[in-house]
């Protein structure tokens, strides 16, 4: 945004802002939010504290206050976030996506921080990590994150007074992050946010607990999985103890070799329109059976998915739907994870979600909580200039068409 921009915007921010007065009890921290989001929404190369004060032409020790000890319910915040998009931004179809984010950092005292996988890198840095959890309509033109989470590892946890230090309160401690996750999910369900579908990155398919927690929690869902997941494309239990007759393969091996799929033709799919051209993947698909511990679990299906334009290019989605939707369905939701990656990308490089320089937790968190609204405000925004809403969803397509709709920045 440029600063005419803002200015023009000026009043319907305000009016978006004071959704959230009840989070403040003084006018004082009310209105540095006011400066907070205007920096975010601002064209400062770096969205930090100090940048942020200068553009509202006020003191950077007023800000680091705000951050660090103004009194104000920043879990409020992120209620009344989630609250604002179940009242405004239903969908019977929503689509929530669980994913995590690598913050690279240097020094040791940012909370959390330390040698860790950070995916913004594509290896291990320095960094810190957090669990991110995103709401995308249907057709994925509303799109919005409603809750982050810092990801607090062992080594931090087990060194109470290095939490203490950095103002990580005691029961505050080491989850793993797909338990996180789920948290995150039945908080968000708590304050009213429906979800019809999950997304989820790679690396919590890998875990059982998470799978069946969102089974338990009656979510469809498809995910993208590892080559080696383990199952049958038939039912493999015989006799009255219904066990396994024949061991159980990687799915790697069940695409490639498995009668199920050598017998069927490849259908293209017309995935999205990218500036690069049309997006046009080779689909194949069929019952699954899922090898979990020393269970066999049915009522799955197995997508495998490869790039015609880059042989090596190959992703295998697990579909949990009792409703049993379409293929075109569940290809829409399991490549649906890119413009929330854009959501994820606005969120660092254009309101600042990476720029935070404080080394207090709740500093930290309540950035990420500002981000958040601020990143709600611009959905709400790009929202209103696209118009109305078409009537048609943008699903994949074995035809070939598609309904496209860019991301707007206002």
């Amino acid at each position: 945004m440029t600063v005419d921009q803002i200015l023009s915007l000026r009043p319907e921010l305000y009016r978006f802002l004071a959704e959230f007065d009840d989070c403040f009890g003084r006018s004082e921290p009310r209105e540095h939010l006011q400066h907070y989001v205007r920096g975010q929404l601002s064209e400062l190369p770096r969205k930090s504290v100090e940048p942020i004060a200068t553009f509202n032409d006020i003191a950077p020790r007023t800000l680091q206050e705000f951050l660090n000890s103004d009194v104000w319910d920043h879990a409020r915040a992120r209620d009344t976030v989630q609250r604002i998009v179940a009242r405004d931004h239903e969908d019977p179809k929503a689509i929530g996506i669980i994913d995590d984010s690598g913050h690279p950092k240097s020094g040791r005292k940012t909370p959390g921080v330390q040698w860790q996988y950070c995916g913004r890198l594509g290896k291990t840095a320095n960094c810190v990590v957090t669990v991110q959890f995103a709401f995308s309509s249907f057709d994925t033109r509303f799109r919005t994150m409603l809750d982050t989470k810092l990801f607090l590892p062992e080594s931090w946890s087990n060194d109470r007074q290095r939490c203490r230090d950095a103002g990580i309160p005691d029961d505050v401690v080491h989850r793993p992050k797909h338990l996180m996750a789920l948290d995150m999910l039945d908080h968000a369900q708590a304050n009213g946010v429906h979800l019809e579908w999950v997304l989820a990155d790679i690396w919590y398919s890998e875990k059982p607990a998470f799978l069946a927690g969102l089974e338990q929690r009656n979510y469809r869902y498809v995910v993208e999985i590892p080559r080696n997941l383990q199952g049958w494309l038939y039912d493999p239990r015989r006799g009255p103890e219904q066990t396994p007759r024949y061991p159980a393969r990687d799915v790697e091996h069940l695409c490639r070799h498995a009668r199920q799929m050598m017998r069927q033709e490849q259908t293209p799919f017309h995935i999205k329109n990218t500036d690069k051209g049309p997006m046009v993947w080779n689909v194949k698909s069929a019952p699954f059976w899922l090898r979990r511990g020393d269970q066999v679990l049915s009522g799955y299906h197995l997508i495998w998915a490869t790039d015609p334009l880059n042989p090596g290019e190959e992703k295998i989605f697990l579909v949990h739907d009792p409703l049993q939707d379409t293929l075109t369905t569940w290809l829409h939701i399991g490549f649906a994870r890119w413009p929330v990656e854009r959501v994820t990308q606005d969120k660092k490089s254009e309101l600042g979600f990476s720029h935070f320089e404080v080394r207090k937790y709740h500093a930290l968190i309540r950035h990420f909580t500002i981000t958040m609204i601020s990143n709600l405000f611009l959905a709400r925004q790009t929202e209103r200039l696209r118009g109305e809403k078409s009537p048609h969803h943008d699903q994949p397509s074995s035809r070939g068409h598609e309904h496209s709709h860019p991301f707007v920045l206002v």
